[in-house]
């Protein structure tokens, strides 16, 4: 019972590199955090979020302008 029509799998897959990207990405991300602790301690651990807040700051406005 083979079936003519286009195997139709694959047409609806989102885009696989660019969720494999982000992963490895934020796997890497937080490798360095965890290194910046393991090295310099609780300064290694707020620092760094200092650091983000005008980032996160800039893509919540980037976001909500759509």
């Amino acid at each position: 019972m083979s079936s003519s029509a286009p195997d139709q799998h694959g047409s609806n897959q989102p885009d696989n590199k660019a969720a494999i990207w982000l992963l490895v990405s934020v796997v890497i991300f937080l490798a360095l955090w965890a290194a910046s602790v393991a090295l310099f301690g609780v300064p290694g651990l707020y620092i760094p979020a200092l650091a983000l807040v005008p980032v996160v700051w800039i893509v919540l406005i980037l976001v909500s302008r759509g």
